[in-house]
């Protein structure tokens, strides 16, 4: 009797823990998604009357701004994550297998870096773009991003590399390789897994970060992130057209995240 109870006990508490998870995260995304497809009389009432339509995608898509955006936020994310993973692959390799003041200085520099609060650095990158005419570009966009996942992705990337032998690298260098061509040929193949993992983590990172795109853009380079909250006005929010449009941000994301998922679990299992 004893052990029974405790199984039925157990699965209670596995369905409690589902049904949790399920509110916590599904329900959001269910309400978003019932909203972006209510008329603006109906936002507040979703789970009552089948008055359903699909203008507020409509409407969203007429708009320039929108559409520009996203296009923006498209090329933002892409060019971030290929010149953030320019950068980062070289720092973990160095990272992982050179030692030395240098690499011990850039050690302690991404360290520092990584220690500081997120939120502090707006007003002063504010202020540093302002002053170099390059506010609401997309230059002054990508640098703060590239500094970012550079200071983080580092350390994961030198994770990778910690983790393939360097044998292989060592006789690849005796058969007369260059340090440069074993690190081409050999570490960089063996770490393809963990680069595509992190090019994922990166490109959503930047599609999907809302503070630098709420401080650094305006009206010349807006961002899907920050151009939500246009929606917000004087007069109210208008719900049904700001939940279409985080659902159309949402699919790109989403893409990715489902192709790429594979080669996310792939890379963070080296």
């Amino acid at each position: 009797m004893i052990a029974l109870a405790l199984h039925a006990l157990r699965r209670a508490i596995f369905a409690i823990s589902i049904a949790a998870i399920f509110v916590v995260f599904v329900g959001p995304i269910a309400i978003l998604g019932v909203t972006s497809i209510r008329p603006a009389s109906g936002v507040f009432y979703i789970w009552r009357g089948t008055n359903f339509t699909f203008n507020n995608f409509v409407e969203v898509l007429h708009q320039s701004q929108v559409v520009e955006a996203m296009w923006n936020s498209f090329v933002l994310s892409t060019s971030a994550t290929i010149l953030s993973l320019g950068i980062t692959v070289g720092s973990g390799y160095m990272l992982s297998r050179f030692g030395g003041w240098i690499q011990r200085s850039w050690f302690a520099t991404i360290y520092i870096f990584r220690t500081v609060p997120y939120i502090s650095w707006v007003l002063p990158l504010y202020l540093v773009n302002t002053r170099l005419g390059i506010y609401d570009t997309y230059v002054g966009l990508l640098l703060p991003h590239i500094a970012v996942h550079v200071c983080f992705f580092s350390w994961l990337m030198k994770g990778f590399f910690d983790g393939i032998n360097p044998s292989m690298e060592y006789a690849a260098l005796i058969d007369g390789c260059t340090r440069w061509g074993a690190f081409y040929r050999v570490a960089l193949p063996a770490a393809m897994p963990g680069i595509a993992a992190l090019a994922i983590l990166c490109w959503l990172s930047t599609w999907n970060e809302f503070l630098f795109a709420l401080i650094l853009s305006g009206k010349r380079t807006p961002l899907i992130t920050s151009t939500m909250a246009q929606f917000v006005t004087e007069t109210g929010t208008e719900w049904n057209l700001m939940s279409a449009t985080a659902v159309l941000a949402m699919m790109p994301a989403l893409l990715v995240t489902i192709f790429g998922q594979k080669y996310v679990i792939r890379g963070l299992r080296m």
